[in-house]
C-alpha cells in the first residue's frame, strides 16, 4: 500500500467514525423485508411453492432492484450483535493504530453493548439475529445461537482482552467457547469429520461448510488461549470436514446437502480466512495446502473483467445487483490475513481498495451497500456490510502502520501469544 492510498484509507476511516457517531448504532438490513410476519410467509412459499412463492416475494425483489430505500415500510431499524462486534474490532485496531484511548473506548461501549444484547435463556454467552429468520428448514426464531456470530464476538473481546486486560472480558471468552463448544450438535461424516449444526439442537441444518469452518477457528483459538484439550478435539473433526469438501477444483459449496451448491464471494472468503487463522495459530499443513487451492480458485472465478469481486462464481438465480458492498469487505479482510503470500490476490486487493475509495464512499462518510443492474442501494445497513467495510479498512491500516523491523500489534498477529499466560 503506497502512502498516498495510506492516507485515503485512513481519513476515509475517520470520515467512517463521524458518520457512525451521527447515524446511531440501529439500522434496517438486507433481511429487513423478510422479517415481519408477511415477509416470512411469502418466503416460506417460496421455499415450499417455487412458482406460487414467486409471485409472493416479488413486490420485495422489485423494491430491492428499483427503491431499495423502501425497505423501511417492511421492517424496522435494528441492532445487531455480528456489526457490534465488527465495530469492536475495527475500534479496537484504530486504539493499537494510534494509540489513543478514546478509539479504545469507543471499542468498550460496542463489548459492554454486547453483554446487553446476548441471547436470553442460554447459560453461556451467545448472541444470532434479533429477527425471526425464514430458512428453507423452517424459521430460526429472534434471539437464536448462529454459530456463524459468535467468533465474532469472541474475536472482539479477545481483541480487547489484548489491549486492556480487563479479566471481565476473557469471561466472557471462556463462557463463548464453552457454548460452541457444548451447545451445537455434531454429525459424524467420516472417521476423522464432523460437520455441526448452524443453530443449537439436532434439528437445525448441518453441512453448511462455513459453519463447521467458524466453530472449528473459534474452538481452536480458544484451544491454544485457555490450553484446553477439549476445544481442540472438537476444532479437528469440524476442520477435517471442511478439508474433506474441499471441491477437486478448490472450491467450497455453501452446503453439502446437494441442494445449496453454489460457490459464491463471501462465504468463500469466511471459509478461506477460517483455515488462515487456525494455520495462523498451528502452523497446519494441511491448511496450507488447502488455503492454496482456495486462493487459486478463488481469484481466477470470483472477480469479473475489471478485477473487482463478483457475487457467485456461477448465478445459482436472478440477482438484482452487480456488487455487493459484503463481498469488497470480506475480500479486502482476507487479503490482509494472507498479505504478501499470493501476488495475485494481493493484486485483486489493491484493485478493490481503490475502487472502495473511488465509488463506494458517500459524501456523508458510509459506504454504498450494492451496486446495483441501475444505480446504487445507498442504505447504510450495519450488518450489511458498514461494519464489515469499516473493520477491514481498520486492519489494514494497523497492518501496515507498522514500520519495518517494528513488532506487528498484537490483535492483528493470529499466532500471538496465549492470553491465558
Amino acid at each position: 500500500m503506497n502512502k498516498a492510498q495510506f492516507s485515503e484509507i485512513d481519513t476515509t476511516v475517520k470520515d467512517f467514525t463521524r458518520w457512525l457517531e451521527g447515524y446511531g448504532e440501529t439500522s434496517y438490513d438486507h433481511q429487513s423485508y423478510f422479517a415481519s410476519d408477511f415477509g416470512r410467509s411469502a418466503k416460506a412459499l417460496y421455499y415450499r411453492k417455487p412458482l406460487w412463492g414467486i409471485l409472493a416475494v416479488s413486490p420485495m425483489i422489485f423494491s430491492e432492484a428499483f427503491v431499495p430505500s423502501a425497505r423501511q415500510l417492511f421492517w424496522k431499524p435494528q441492532r445487531f450483535p455480528i456489526a457490534d462486534a465488527h465495530y469492536a474490532m475495527g475500534f479496537a485496531f484504530l486504539a493499537e493504530a494510534y494509540k489513543e484511548d478514546a478509539y479504545l473506548q469507543r471499542a468498550i461501549h460496542f463489548l459492554e453493548v454486547l453483554k446487553e444484547t446476548r441471547c436470553k435463556g442460554f447459560s453461556r454467552y451467545a448472541w444470532g439475529y434479533p429477527f425471526n429468520w425464514e430458512t428453507r428448514n423452517g424459521t430460526l426464531k429472534e434471539g437464536t445461537p448462529m454459530v456463524t456470530t459468535i467468533p465474532y464476538v469472541y474475536e472482539a473481546f479477545r481483541q480487547v482482552y489484548q489491549l486492556d486486560r480487563n479479566p471481565e472480558w476473557l469471561a466472557v471468552m471462556e463462557s463463548i467457547a464453552d457454548h460452541a463448544l457444548e451447545d451445537y450438535e455434531d454429525f459424524e461424516v467420516s472417521a476423522e469429520a464432523s460437520t455441526c449444526c448452524y443453530c443449537p439442537g439436532p434439528e437445525n441444518s448441518s453441512g453448511v461448510i462455513n459453519a463447521s469452518a467458524y466453530r472449528a477457528s473459534v474452538l481452536m483459538r480458544a484451544a491454544l488461549d485457555f490450553s484446553e484439550e477439549k476445544y481442540r478435539k472438537v476444532a479437528e473433526r469440524n476442520l477435517q470436514f471442511v478439508l474433506q469438501s474441499q471441491n477437486v477444483n478448490g472450491s467450497w459449496y455453501y452446503s453439502v446437502d446437494n441442494v445449496r451448491d453454489f460457490v459464491d464471494h463471501f462465504h468463500t472468503c469466511f471459509v478461506l480466512k477460517s483455515l488462515a487463522k487456525i494455520e495462523g495459530s498451528t502452523g497446519s499443513a494441511e491448511c496450507r495446502d488447502a488455503i492454496q487451492r482456495g486462493v487459486n480458485y478463488y481469484v481466477k472465478n470470483l472477480f469479473d473483467a475489471e478485477g473487482l469481486p463478483k457475487p457467485f462464481s456461477k448465478r445459482p438465480r436472478l440477482t438484482v445487483y452487480r456488487r455487493e458492498l459484503y463481498d469488497y469487505a470480506e475480500c479486502i479482510n482476507l487479503g490482509v490475513l494472507l498479505q504478501g503470500r499470493f501476488s495475485e490476490l494481493d493484486r485483486m486487493v489493491s484493485l478493490v481498495v481503490d475502487d472502495v475509495l473511488k465509488r463506494w464512499c458517500k459524501p456523508d462518510g458510509s459506504f454504498r451497500a450494492r451496486e446495483l443492474i441501475i444505480g446504487w442501494d445507498n442504505v447504510p445497513m450495519h450488518r450489511w456490510a458498514q461494519s464489515q467495510m469499516f473493520r477491514s479498512l481498520s486492519f489494514l491500516l494497523a497492518k501496515n502502520m507498522v514500520t519495518p523491523g517494528e513488532k506487528a500489534p498484537a490483535s492483528s498477529v493470529l499466532s500471538g501469544p496465549s492470553v491465558a499466560n
